[in-house]
């Protein structure tokens, strides 16, 4: 059983009376983050320790609590150890740290009493546990540690204390990669300095999806796109909402406007929807992000299946029509195979992008014959890696 401790004790820097832990952070709060990563490491105990709680705080927590999570606000070691299940496995997480989930999915599983840590004294560490290395916020640790940390005087700083306990039981380091760093892992208590850092999360959560089309259309797009909106505030729901109703606009456009326009429609819905997926991953909305994620490929299937029955209605022939479906069915089949797909893999959002460009120049049934081309190119690999598992 996993458990996670967030601290929330240090004030921000700047900002008299306010903790580092409600600085806003990516559309929330900075601990509502670190508690989405210790969630989705699978964590399903939270204990926050706190030095006193202030309206921002408690607000947060209850947030946190209403995404499912057991949450637990605690003051000390001891308090700690009472609320903990006995064979619980404890993930902590510094006051003020901003990592992202690979570094915490790592750590959650790595053996008991195991501290992430950074040869440098930079803006990724801590505080230092050994002549050459820091702690760099992360660390699993085993009940007992709180036990060691519990038999000192209450006192003492509750993180510093048990970090302590831990480099006395001889824990293992981890060094930080160096892709984290490059994400945006290190600890800050700014408010204009944690927004950068938002960005490099941002960032490091859009460069996760492989495809070429997520990887050359959508996320420069969404990077652009993003910050804005993190910035404003823009619900997910909302997003979300702005990009379905350009994907309808953008299916109606197929009969009663041009191929072309509608295409360039139900692109721009996909960009929204992407983004929009992207921002609900990071608030920890994850079922508003998988239902953008089903809309982009809705609309794209949507898409390239209306663009080909109205151009077989228009010509009177059914090469259009039987062109779309061949290219959906051998897009569908190819993403259920169990194989890992290449980045150049036909998905229905890229059958619309290649699709577009001839929908604007008014020859339909050649993109339709590109867009089937590519996705039998992606079935064909697939049943071919198949065959060679088998």
């Amino acid at each position: 059983m996993l458990t996670g401790l967030i601290f929330a004790t240090e004030e921000a820097e700047h900002q008299p009376g306010v903790l580092a832990a409600t600085l806003p952070f990516g559309g929330m709060t900075l601990i509502e983050y670190q508690a989405r990563l210790l969630v989705a490491a699978g964590v399903g105990q939270l204990l926050v320790a706190v030095g006193r709680v202030t309206p921002a705080l408690a607000a947060a927590v209850n947030r946190i609590g209403r995404r499912g999570a057991t949450v637990d606000i605690v003051r000390s070691a001891e308090e700690a150890k009472a609320k903990v299940h006995p064979l619980a496995t404890i993930v902590a997480l510094a006051d003020g740290l901003v990592t992202t989930d690979a570094v915490v999915e790592g750590m959650a599983l790595e053996p008991v009493d195991t501290l992430l840590v950074t040869p440098t004294g930079d803006a990724t560490s801590v505080e230092r546990v050994d002549a050459e290395h820091c702690w760099a916020g992360v660390a699993t640790l085993s009940i007992d540690r709180l036990d060691d940390a519990a038999r000192l005087p209450r006192e003492y700083d509750f993180q510093s204390t048990l970090l302590r306990v831990a480099t006395q039981a001889r824990a293992a380091h981890v060094l930080l990669p160096a892709k984290a760093v490059r994400s945006g892992h290190g600890v800050e208590r700014d408010a204009g300095t944690l927004e950068v850092r938002s960005k490099d999360v941002l960032a490091s959560l859009a460069e996760q999806r492989t495809g070429w089309i997520d990887r050359y259309v959508f996320t420069p797009v969404s990077r652009l796109l993003l910050p804005l909106l993190v910035r404003r505030k823009v619900p997910d729901v909302a997003i979300g909402v702005g990009g379905g109703v350009l994907g309808v606009a953008g299916l109606v456009a197929i009969p009663f406007w041009s191929a072309g326009a509608a295409t360039v429609l139900l692109f721009l819905a996909m960009v929204v929807l992407s983004a929009g997926s992207l921002l609900g991953w990071l608030r920890g909305e994850d079922g508003h992000a998988a239902w953008q994620e089903r809309g982009v490929d809705i609309f794209g299937v949507a898409g390239v299946l209306g663009v080909g029955l109205v151009q077989s209605l228009i010509v009177q022939a059914g090469t259009a029509g039987v062109l779309a479906v061949a290219g959906v069915a051998a897009t569908i089949l190819a993403r259920r195979s169990p194989v890992v797909r290449p980045p150049w893999a036909a998905t229905p959002a890229t059958a619309l992008v290649l699709l577009a460009p001839f929908a604007l120049a008014g020859t339909s049934t050649i993109g339709l014959a590109l867009v089937a081309l590519h996705a039998g190119v992606t079935l064909g690999h697939a049943i071919e890696n198949l065959r060679r598992t088998a």
